[in-house]
């Protein structure tokens, strides 16, 4: 009577995958209310999300910008609606990312010097030429344990997200170059 040798085989951990948590996009008008009513326009043509109007609250501050007084607009998205968002800002930079842009979170950002340049937005003369930053956050799941209410824990060293981690899954799921060094 022969027995069947069992196989053991390896999978990989469904806790280690790596997800998007949330996309930011954030302008900063410093105190101009025509260029911030501009910002919130292009903010609106590219997310259709609510955005988010800060406010400086210092008593005094570097650029002379008076309490109360608005200073940028910031819009946060999540769900299913970040990844067709990503890909268009990614193509924006041409698909290509520097490593500089990754934390040690494994979060990264990058700026669109133009909102011209992302696929599907034309130019509008009543706003002119603006760019804004885009800030990318990164989570595993179990992460929510640090931000719950009652008994907030660290995450462990071994399940944070590293920036080796980071540019693998984007390079891996967004086909975008990462470059090491700036030629010059």
């Amino acid at each position: 009577m022969t027995q069947k040798a069992s196989v053991a085989v390896k999978t990989e951990n469904p806790m280690h995958a790596i997800m998007l948590e949330k996309i930011t996009l954030n302008t900063g008008a410093g105190g101009d209310v025509q260029k911030l009513e501009k910002y919130k326009k292009i903010l609106e043509r590219i997310t259709g999300g609510q955005k988010i109007m800060t406010v400086i609250t210092q008593k005094r501050t570097t650029f002379g910008v008076p309490r109360r007084k608005p200073i940028s607009a910031i819009v946060t998205l999540r769900g299913e609606k970040t990844k067709g968002l990503l890909e268009k800002l990614l193509q924006a930079v041409e698909n290509s990312l520097k490593v500089s842009q990754f934390d040690s979170e494994g979060n990264f950002s990058f700026g669109v010097v133009e909102y011209i340049n992302i696929p599907g937005i034309k130019y509008d003369p009543d706003i002119g030429i603006l760019g804004f930053d885009v800030c990318v956050t990164l989570k595993r799941p179990g992460f929510r344990v640090k931000r719950r209410k009652i008994r907030p824990v660290k995450i462990g060293k071994h399940h944070r997200i590293t920036r080796q981690e980071a540019m693998e899954w984007v390079s891996k799921n967004f086909n975008v170059k990462i470059i090491e060094k700036e030629v010059i």
